[in-house]
């Protein structure tokens, strides 16, 4: 990686922490659950170190259980391969420091696509689902959720070189989003905005999209905040549309790239597995209070991870 693409890479993980942590207050702030409660805990990043990423550091516990978790993966940086196949990322060691550490649990991913996950929860194909899912009452009508363990926002990313630098420039032009997302819901929302002159291409998993605009068969990708900021990071030509939207006007600390929504990501589970879901959320608790959230926070979003 050379020094130039190191800087930019800090310089959007530095911006994720600034934009990020602070709506992760409302996660540990015993608001209701709702994840988006006030209290100011500042940037999570500041004065921490992002640690290396090492697959030998995970799990390896002699549990007594195991927990089957459904996951869309690969979506960088929550749930991902590394070049040797050891499954990593910030979801999947907030696994291990729940279900794994506190309940005493192994988690066992089981890769799924995302547009047919819900349905594949309840067929009982797995025991909770992990794949930074938004919550929202369309996907509550179906399944329960944990508390919030994480705040993301729809963003958008374009070339380097593009002329879009607004909504409005997006007229017109064709988005790519993964299929069954809020990304999605987004895009077809934008659509919406700008009297359906928009053409939203959805694609199975979100590197499909990113593909398709570095390809230009796409001019724009809608996808959260955290990935799409690993993508700019580490592809050249790639960069975000920048504004205020969503978080400025809920009157958050806005990150510097335009926001479509502000969400909460929350574990899922079947309707009738209530003590599971609150045996999870006193053990979310529990790894909040602790330094152990932060320390996986930091090893995955902030900006001296180089991983």
């Amino acid at each position: 990686m050379t020094e130039e693409r190191v800087s930019t890479r800090r310089a959007y993980l530095t911006a994720l922490g600034t934009g990020g942590a602070f709506v992760l207050a409302g996660c540990a702030g015993g608001d209701g659950g709702d994840g988006g409660g006030g209290g100011d805990i500042g940037n999570r990043c500041e004065g921490v170190s992002g640690g290396e990423i090492d697959s030998s550091d995970i799990g390896g516990g002699d549990y007594s259980e195991t927990v089957t978790i459904g996951s869309d993966i690969p979506y960088k940086p929550f749930e991902y391969n590394t070049a040797g196949g050891d499954l990593v990322g910030f979801d999947v060691e907030i696994a291990y420091a729940v279900f794994g550490d506190q309940l005493d649990r192994e988690p066992q991913f089981q890769r799924t696509s995302f547009d047919g996950i819900i349905p594949s929860l309840n067929n009982g194909n797995f025991r909770v689902i992990m794949s930074a899912m938004t919550i929202n009452e369309e996907r509550d009508e179906q399944v329960d959720f944990s508390d919030p363990y994480f705040t993301a926002y729809q963003t958008i990313v374009v070339l380097e070189d593009s002329d879009i630098s607004s909504r409005e420039d997006l007229r017109g032009e064709t988005v790519g989003a993964q299929k069954g997302t809020t990304g999605e819901a987004a895009a077809e929302e934008l659509k919406a905005d700008l009297d359906g002159d928009l053409t939203v291409r959805s694609y199975d998993q979100i590197p499909g999209a990113f593909d398709a605009l570095l390809n230009n068969q796409v001019s724009a990708v809608v996808n959260d905040n955290t990935v799409n900021a690993d993508f700019v990071a580490r592809q050249d030509g790639v960069r975000f549309v920048e504004g205020e939207g969503a978080a400025a006007d809920q009157g958050e600390a806005a990150p510097p790239y335009l926001t479509l929504t502000v969400e909460q990501y929350g574990i899922a589970f079947t309707e009738d597995d209530d003590e599971l879901r609150e045996q999870v959320n006193d053990a979310l608790a529990t790894v909040r209070e602790s330094d152990t959230y932060d320390e996986i926070y930091a090893k995955y979003f902030c900006p001296d991870s180089e991983n």
